[in-house]
């Protein structure tokens, strides 16, 4: 519920340094102050804002983080990449953050959380990084004007949805992410399972799955 959680500061970054280094993602030295500044914000516009049901730090640190940690060792440098649904920005920013060579387009529909999004972009510690990143206030479904190398959602859509979505936003190279907890992976005529990755989050040890899908040949 809003105002669970409480801002640490720099009391985030050996958090956001565990977290990569268990998953085995890289990042560059600004990413971890970056990220830090990021989830603060969460902290505090959660206290009048419900941007995340995330009820202590170290699952609001897995929840953002994790999931775009792992993927990010998966794209390909310099893919376009759109988070459907983005909320507060996990996976879409944690990806972004831990692949600054991407180009990430963020779709959320609540104007609320837009405008926390368009505020972390805004912070100082993001200068450099911003320009990397669009939010546009959308449905997923509407961003099919658009083509992207790789689609990813989590939670917005039930998993046979989603693929169904990503399909049509991604170029006929283009692949599809699916993150799971325990549901089964989705199928689709004419998609094939490219990858398929079951890893834990760092801190709360819930159980996940990362599911790539492309075009069957």
């Amino acid at each position: 519920m809003p105002g669970a959680l409480k801002p640490l500061g720099e009391g985030f970054l050996p958090l956001i340094s565990a977290v990569a280094r268990r998953l085995g993602t890289a990042l560059e030295e600004q990413a971890v102050p970056r990220a830090a500044a990021w989830l603060d914000l969460i902290a505090t516009w959660n206290a009048k804002v419900d941007l995340t049901a995330a009820r202590h730090t170290d699952e609001l640190v897995d929840l953002m983080l994790a999931d775009g940690f792992v993927l990010a060792r998966h794209l390909s440098p310099g893919c376009r990449l759109v988070d459907v649904g983005s909320g507060a920005g996990g996976p879409g920013l944690a990806i972004s953050l831990a692949r600054p060579d991407l180009t990430v387009t963020l779709v959320e529909p609540l104007q609320k959380r837009v405008a926390f999004l368009r505020t972390v972009l805004g912070q100082p510690t993001m200068a450099d990084h911003a320009p990397r990143v669009r939010v546009v206030r959308q449905r997923g479904e509407d961003a099919r004007g658009e083509s992207f190398d790789v689609a990813v959602s989590r939670a917005t859509l039930a998993p046979a949805a989603w693929l169904a979505l990503g399909a049509e936003l991604v170029v006929a190279t283009g692949a599809v992410w699916v993150l799971l907890a325990r549901e089964p992976a989705p199928q689709m005529e004419g998609w094939r399972v490219t990858h398929d990755e079951s890893y834990r989050w760092p801190l709360t040890g819930a159980e996940r799955r990362a599911v790539r899908f492309e075009r069957s040949p």
